[in-house]
């Protein structure tokens, strides 16, 4: 009779398969601090196999764009720093939802504004909405202005 508290223990090579993560990428998000293993008597990693959901997630959230860095934040933010349960799941695909609109927004205001910027063809610093956007202190004028404000 198994004890459910005792985390059942994979291989690298086992999460590797499993996920379809290569091994010297799980190494890398366990430096990263996204995933933990622990070795064992022969001194091999091992992880609890619920690493599986772990590192599935992070596929999910690296495709949707989402940085290693985000993606160790939101898992920090867990509330037993371990499981990701479907509960937790759907908080963070709430959470990322919003994220997710505000980039694809973005993505189309860039869109929108490639086509004037190939149509217009002047690159320039001091107009393009491509190449210096949202530019409030060129509204004022040339010069230092932050310096004289």
């Amino acid at each position: 009779m198994k004890n459910k508290c005792m985390p059942e223990w994979i291989s690298v090579g086992v999460l590797s398969e499993r996920t379809g993560v290569s091994v010297s990428a799980l190494h890398f998000y366990e430096r990263k601090g996204l995933i933990k293993s622990h070795r064992n008597a022969s001194n091999h990693r091992q992880y609890p196999k619920h690493v599986i959901r772990i590192v599935s997630l992070i596929q999910v959230a690296q495709r949707t764009g989402f940085s290693l860095e985000d993606i160790l934040f939101e898992l920090e933010e867990l509330p037993n720093h371990t499981r990701v349960t479907l509960d937790d799941w759907e908080k963070l695909g709430s959470r990322w939802q919003g994220e997710l609109n505000r980039k694809i927004t973005q993505l189309i205001e860039l869109r929108d504004m490639m086509t004037d910027c190939i149509g217009c063809g002047c690159l320039s610093l001091e107009r393009c909405k491509l190449l210096n956007p949202y530019d409030k202190l060129g509204e004022k004028g040339a010069g230092p202005r932050r310096m004289t404000e």
